[in-house]
């Protein structure tokens, strides 16, 4: 995940031996009473991250039914230590002066720049450069994506952040209270995108977050819904995964993508966990 990648790639270990060392970590997880930041949950994902980064040949569809069910709990724990993860940084900053000068200040914020520059040079090379209005699913209580996008690469863009828990986007709202200049551009509605139709079709990009669509039918479900109501020759920027790093994230193929034009799919092989899928809705 974004908020836990780390600097640092091992060198690959054989498929028996890493889904033996993850099942392990998958045990020690269940057994927390919590998934709150603390010594103990930070070196559990640390190094549960650190085994899936790597590049690997593993074949996640290949994998015995348990191994499934386990690959299926992982990325919702992992989902739910990163809310908490960032609830609690979010929450921290909006008591700093300058709260937007100090995000850098969250330890794995490199991570989150190396991800969006990535994708906006994806953007860019398809001639998505400054988008007058781009929609964020799945945005959560510290909304990193938007707020490096809108103030390093779309500096005049829109963006309409979209998350379903209204904590996170209160603590979200109160961050970006603190630049009046940046208040007026980036919004947030808590709002279940299976709910949200017209406002679907102003937007000239949408970025739909890895952990929205947990499993692959909600995922499909939700990239229907959006291809249906988007606008015709919008694109639409999805966050996936490849190898091991499935054990974190959902996957999504090209085949998910019906009725969409699918412009790139890029891998990443360094400490960037999501790989990105680049879709455009074709004009008819």
């Amino acid at each position: 995940m974004a908020s836990l990648q780390q600097s640092s790639l091992k060198t690959n270990v054989s498929t028996e031996l890493l889904i033996a060392r993850i099942v392990q970590i998958h045990a020690n997880i269940c057994k927390l009473e919590s998934l709150r930041p603390s010594k103990q949950v930070n070196s559990l994902f640390t190094h549960l991250v650190k085994l899936c980064t790597p590049p690997s040949s593993i074949d996640i569809t290949a994998l015995p039914e348990e191994i499934q069910l386990i690959r299926q709990s992982l990325i919702t724990l992992c989902g739910r230590a990163e809310g908490l993860l960032e609830l609690e940084f979010s929450t921290f900053l909006t008591n700093v002066p300058q709260a937007l000068d100090n995000l850098n200040l969250f330890p794995y914020y490199g991570n989150y720049v190396k991800l969006a520059n990535l994708e906006y040079r994806i953007l860019s090379d398809n001639g998505v450069v400054q988008p007058k209005k781009v929609a964020f699913i799945g945005s959560g209580p510290l909304p990193l994506t938007t707020l490096i996008m809108a103030t390093h690469h779309m500096k005049s863009t829109c963006f309409d952040n979209f998350d379903m828990d209204e904590s996170a986007n209160a603590v979200a709202l109160q961050l970006v209270a603190s630049d009046a200049e940046l208040q007026r551009r980036v919004k947030f509605e808590t709002r279940d995108i299976m709910e949200v139709r017209d406002k679907l079709g102003e937007y000239d990009c949408i970025f739909l977050a890895a952990l929205v669509g947990m499993s692959k039918e909600e995922k499909v479900k939700i990239l229907g819904h959006v291809r249906k109501y988007m606008k015709e020759g919008g694109t639409l920027l999805v966050r996936s995964a490849k190898g091991a790093r499935a054990f974190l994230y959902p996957v999504v193929e090209e085949e998910d993508l019906l009725g969409f034009e699918v412009l790139t799919i890029f891998h990443p092989t360094n400490e960037v966990i999501n790989s990105v899928v680049l879709a455009r809705k074709p004009i008819d």
